[in-house]
């Protein structure tokens, strides 16, 4: 095996583009091809470098710090006397950066595997330029990921900022961040920092922060928010510059002139496909304005023999997505004949953030669309954390699950749970949605372990059955 840095023309069984999810393409049934993979940037992907693991890493001391704050209310003496950021890094990336390491060598080390390191773009059919060197392959997988979207601000790019790729190897804390942005990116980093002492102010040009969330959750979030970060909502930035302590952004909120000065800016306006940077139309590839290069349900591209799988692809940013659509390619370049499909079932997703908040399928506004348009009825309803008995044991007053729900198939249309431990119990809802168990069938069809908090999802699936059954009486009164 060989690290490629000279320029000639290789032929190649397979290429891949990106060493996240796609690393994963490779299997032992390929060990007769030749193989390339590209990665100009550090092996393992956005997942493992920059983005899933290390927020994690960050998420969960972030939960303790947050937790000592609150022990008084229940009668327990704790407080949060500061934390070690430097030492919390060091033990963070010195535990990912072997790994990562170690991918590529692994990589390096096969007989069947050049190693591009670098920026890749296409030049024709198949065929793309890396270091000066062309390489074509009969087969093409692309999994270059996503990058921070930088918004069009005045003055940003001339200030000092970060993204989410450079956030978590700060030397010191911030004693004041700012963020730019609402999404899950900003509200996970928010609650990073300020349960570690910093003083965070979110700019966000909605009202509402993660405002892709179904609008209770948002509300909620929003409202929960305010009381730990200063939020600027409705925001309008009109000016970012470098100070002698760090940025200011001067912006106009409801109608109001406002100047927020910071040590650290972290930009979180979400995440731009990288299709445009691999310049795909060069070989004849689709693109839509996004950067995102769509694909069929079996993951082909506009272009015979090139395949996307994960953030380039545009259907879901979430790294337990790609993972699974990477299984599926790997399939589909080995038996061509016999095609698989991409997951058509809905996506869940979770954000770490404080509160925690887990979801799948429909919000009531999308439901709500979706009635509008074809009259497709729904029920939805809303089961707080305090009405199961664990729930009560917390005092909790803020957490609740929403469902929503077909009164006619009595099947569970979407599912949103937003408190403590939030993506564990939204799995409970996503295994029975995607078995295609009906509501009752999840709810009565197992023995719930009482009292634990699983039981806030037993209570909200027998709300939802409830609801069925009261649309279906008012229906046939009408």
């Amino acid at each position: 095996m060989r690290v490629s840095t000279a320029p000639s023309a290789e032929q190649y069984d397979l290429i891949i583009v990106g060493s996240g999810s796609g690393n994963s393409v490779i299997g032992p049934e390929m060990d007769g091809w030749r193989i390339a993979m590209v990665e100009r940037g550090v092996f393992g992907g956005t997942c493992l470098n920059r983005g899933c693991i290390p927020t994690k890493m960050l998420v969960y001391p972030a939960d303790l710090a947050e937790q000592a704050r609150h022990g008084e209310r229940l009668g327990v003496h704790t407080s949060f006397d500061g934390a070690d950021w430097q030492s919390m890094v060091h033990r963070i990336f010195g535990r990912i950066d072997p790994i990562a390491e170690g991918g590529r060598n692994y990589r390096v080390g096969l007989a069947n595997v050049d190693v591009y390191e670098g920026g890749a773009h296409f030049v024709g059919d198949r065929e793309l330029e890396v270091l000066g060197t062309r390489i074509r392959g009969e087969r093409v997988v692309l999994a270059a990921g996503a990058r921070s979207f930088i918004p069009d601000v005045p003055g940003l790019v001339d200030a000092p900022f970060h993204t989410s790729d450079s956030i978590m190897r700060i030397a010191h804390r911030p004693e004041h961040l700012v963020i730019i942005g609402g999404g899950f990116i900003a509200a996970e980093f928010a609650h990073i920092f300020q349960a570690f002492g910093s003083q965070v102010t979110i700019i966000n040009r909605s009202h509402h922060l993660l405002r892709a969330e179904d609008h209770d959750i948002s509300s909620r979030f929003t409202e929960l928010a305010a009381e730990r970060f200063d939020l600027a909502l409705g925001a309008h930035i009109e000016h970012v510059r470098r100070t002698d302590t760090g940025i200011s952004v001067e912006l106009t909120c409801d109608g109001g002139s406002r100047t927020i000065e910071g040590d650290v800016l972290l930009v979180a306006a979400g995440r731009r496909p990288n299709g445009d940077q691999l310049r795909v139309e060069a070989a004849g590839i689709e693109m839509h304005e996004d950067g995102a290069v769509p694909v069929d349900r079996y993951g082909r591209t506009s272009a015979p023999g090139v395949w996307a799988l994960g953030d380039i692809n545009g259907r879901h940013q979430l790294k337990h997505m790609a993972n699974g659509e990477a299984k599926v390619v790997r399939h589909n370049l080995l038996h061509p004949d016999a095609l698989r499909e991409y997951d058509s079932r809905p996506a869940p997703h979770a954000v770490f953030s404080s509160p925690q908040i887990g979801a799948v399928g429909l919000t009531e506004e999308q439901a709500l669309h979706r009635s509008q348009q074809t009259g497709q009825p729904y029920c939805a309803i809303i089961q707080h954390y305090g009405s199961a008995a664990y729930g009560w044991a917390m005092e909790d007053t803020t957490s609740f699950c929403k469902l929503i729900g077909d009164p006619l198939t009595r099947a569970v249309l979407g599912a949103h749970v937003i408190g403590p431990q939030a993506s564990l119990l939204v799995q409970l809802l996503v295994q029975g949605m995607h078995l295609g168990n009906t509501a009752d069938e999840m709810a009565v069809g197992q023995v719930w372990i009482h009292p634990a908090l699983g039981e806030v999802v037993e209570q909200a699936l027998l709300s939802l059955m409830d609801a069925f059954d009261a649309w279906s009486e008012a229906d046939r009164q009408r």
